[in-house]
């Protein structure tokens, strides 16, 4: 396990100067902190790959095997794949490339991102929690420089739970930085269940989203929603805190059925392209948790600490919470590939 937990110095507000930074380093020596940077991005990039490969035959089995109309989350599959051809087809895309089964990074991300800063409900919240994605780096860029409180999921949730960053924690050098995921890692406060928090503003990163209804899709791995569900059960967020995406205008679709969304499904209530920020007035529900029926046995041996999360309730409760159904695929649909 990689150390995670690092650092606090005191608030600098980025005007330090050369000689705080020195002191800074110096104090970090001190610490004997250590950080293997290459290690963690290649367990990152390893991860993702494989993520990426599973979520690719996944929506391979579900759209040609069981059949649109038959299998519930096959029409999510249809529409990711003609956005993220869309977007290459159309150099929209830009890296990590190609954009397939990613949070698909766009050509003016950070002028979505401005659009998103010059919010009211941006400006005036003290905790942002962002999605780790490419095309929100600047969103986590403004939030830093803003001296606002940063809340960052660790990728995937599978080496650790979410972060906090903060203005003081950091020096005008490694503000930059800090907007990555090895940054994130490098320079965060690991927090846990405990945590008391209050979180202002929701940035989620999306593939499509239809701006009639608030209703989006993500890349499919549902890690947006676990997060939100966790926030939840730390009363760190309410039905009332803002859910904000920030995508490409080609991304606006007008074909979710909403209908067909699934009760852990997380509306957004604004939308940041380029060009424009559209309010949905979204009438969806959001999630009240964790629906743990819906979690498979898989999705929880990936992630500790929605075991510890579990394990916990359970304890308390004195009951055994539910389980999904599991995400291996069945004989037949493996000999049909």
């Amino acid at each position: 396990m990689l150390p995670f937990s690092l650092f606090t110095l005191p608030p600098n507000k980025f005007s330090q100067t050369p000689l705080h930074e020195e002191k800074w380093q110096q104090q970090r020596t001190r610490n004997n902190i250590t950080f293997d940077e290459a290690a963690y991005e290649a367990e990152r990039l390893s991860l993702d790959a494989k993520a990426r490969e599973e979520m690719a035959e996944t929506s391979k089995i579900e759209t040609q095997q069981s059949g649109v109309a038959e299998d519930p989350k096959a029409w999510k599959w249809v529409i990711r794949k003609r956005i993220w051809d869309m977007m290459e087809a159309r150099n929209i895309a830009q890296n990590p490339r190609p954009v397939h089964h990613r949070i698909p990074n766009f050509v003016g991300a950070a002028a979505a991102a401005d659009k998103l800063g010059g919010l009211e409900v941006f400006r005036v919240g003290n905790c942002v929690k962002v999605n780790p994605d490419s095309p929100q780096k600047q969103v986590r860029f403004l939030t830093l420089s803003g001296e606002k409180k940063l809340l960052t999921p660790q990728p995937r949730l599978r080496t650790g739970f979410f972060s906090i960053l903060e203005s003081h924690m950091l020096t005008p050098s490694t503000i930059k930085e800090a907007c990555t995921s090895v940054g994130v890692a490098k320079y965060g406060r690991a927090i846990g269940l405990d945590e008391k928090i209050k979180v202002d503003l929701i940035v989620i990163g999306s593939v499509a989203v239809d701006p009639r209804t608030g209703a989006r899709l993500g890349k499919g791995e549902g890690f947006a929603e676990l997060e939100y569900g966790m926030l939840r059960f730390m009363g760190a967020i309410d039905d009332s805190t803002p859910v904000v995406t920030t995508v490409h205008d080609s991304q606006l679709v007008d074909d979710i059925p909403i209908e067909k969304l699934l009760v852990h499904d997380v509306p957004v209530d604004i939308i940041c392209t380029p060009t424009q920020v559209i309010f949905t007035n979204t009438s969806i529900p959001k999630p009240q948790g964790i629906y743990w029926d819906k979690l498979s046995p898989e999705k929880l041996g990936q992630i500790r600490i929605l075991r510890e999360l579990k394990r916990r309730i359970e304890k308390e409760t004195g009951q055994k919470l539910p389980c999904g159904p599991s995400e291996k695929l069945p004989p037949t649909a493996r000999r049909g590939r």
